[in-house]
C-alpha cells in the first residue's frame, strides 16, 4: 500500500525572508468499496486502516450488522486507487440492495449520492444509558489524543477519531483527511475488537454533523465529545437517539448540549 503521507516540495515565507523545502502532505486517494464484485462506493480517503474502513463504513451505512457478515476482505491496489473487496454472507446481499448508494465524496463526504431528503435525516438508533462522567475525565480524555496522532503531527491536515475509558485510557484512534473516513475506521476497529462502546466517550477532531452522529448512534456511543462545535440537525438527532454530545471541548473546559446528566460533578449540579 502507498505511504499515508508525501512529500511535496513547497517555498515557504518566514517574515520577509522565503525558504524552499518539502513538506509532508496526506495522500488522499480514491478507495472504491466493493461487495460481491460490484463497486458500491468510491471515496476519496488516506491508504491507511483499511480494512477498519471498510468495516466501519459497512456497519454505519447499515450493510452489515457486524464484522464477522463480511466472510472475506482484501485490500488491492489497482493502478486508478485502491479496492477493499469484500464477500457479504448471503443474507446481507438484501441489505446492501435496500441501502444502495452511489458516492463520489470529497474527503469523505457523508451525504452525496444519496436519492431522497428522508435519507439525508433517517433515524439513528437509540444508544443505551452507558455510565457517566467527570468534568475532569472529559478532559484527560480529551487531552489524550494529539500525542497519539501521528499523522497529523505530520501534516497537520488530518482529522481523528477516538475512543476513550477511564478504566483503560485510549483505546483506539484512527485518522484520515475525511472526518466521516476517520469515524468509520474507528467503528472497524472496535467492531473487529468487540470493544464495549456503552462505557466510554468518542472523541472527535472536528466539528460534528448529523452524519457523525448517526455514525456514533450506530455504534452504540453514548457521548461524543469534540473540539468544534455541532450543527443544529446533529443537535436535534442526538436528543432523539438519547446521545449526550459535548463540543468546544478545550483546554479550559467544554460545552454541553444534549443528555446532560451523563456528566456529574459539582459544578454539573449548579448550571446557572
Amino acid at each position: 500500500m502507498p505511504d499515508p503521507t508525501i512529500p511535496v516540495p513547497r517555498i515557504a515565507w518566514r517574515g520577509d525572508a522565503a525558504h524552499t523545502g518539502t513538506r509532508l502532505v496526506p495522500r488522499e486517494t480514491p478507495i472504491a468499496l466493493t461487495y460481491n464484485r460490484a463497486t458500491h462506493a468510491v471515496m476519496l480517503a488516506t491508504p491507511a486502516d483499511l480494512h477498519d474502513f471498510a468495516i466501519g463504513f459497512s456497519l454505519s451505512e447499515g450493510i452489515i450488522e457486524t464484522a464477522a457478515d463480511i466472510i472475506a476482505l482484501d485490500i488491492v491496489e489497482v493502478p486508478d486507487g485502491i479496492e477493499c473487496r469484500m464477500d457479504l454472507a448471503n443474507d446481507r446481499l438484501d441489505a446492501l440492495t435496500h441501502r444502495q448508494r452511489r458516492l463520489a465524496g470529497p474527503s469523505g463526504c457523508g451525504l452525496c449520492g444519496l436519492d431522497s431528503l428522508a435519507a439525508a435525516i433517517r433515524p439513528a438508533p437509540t444508544v443505551a444509558p452507558g455510565r457517566s462522567f467527570t468534568q475532569a475525565m472529559i478532559h484527560t480524555a480529551m487531552q489524550s489524543m494529539p500525542a497519539a496522532q501521528h499523522l497529523n503531527t505530520a501534516t497537520h491536515a488530518v482529522h481523528a477519531a477516538a475512543f476513550w475509558t477511564p478504566d483503560h485510557g485510549l483505546l483506539a484512534l484512527r485518522e484520515d483527511v475525511g472526518r466521516h473516513n476517520a469515524l468509520d475506521k474507528l467503528a472497524g476497529t472496535l467492531a473487529r475488537t468487540a470493544t464495549r462502546t456503552e462505557d466510554g466517550l468518542l472523541l472527535l477532531s472536528s466539528r460534528v454533523s448529523v452524519e457523525m452522529v448517526q455514525k456514533a448512534a450506530t455504534l452504540g456511543a453514548p457521548v461524543i465529545v469534540a473540539i468544534s462545535a455541532p450543527t443544529s440537525l446533529a443537535i436535534e438527532v442526538a436528543t432523539q437517539a438519547g446521545i449526550t454530545l459535548i463540543g468546544v471541548a478545550r483546554t479550559d473546559g467544554f460545552e454541553a448540549f444534549t443528555h446532560l446528566d451523563r456528566i456529574t460533578g459539582e459544578s454539573a449540579r449548579h448550571v446557572a
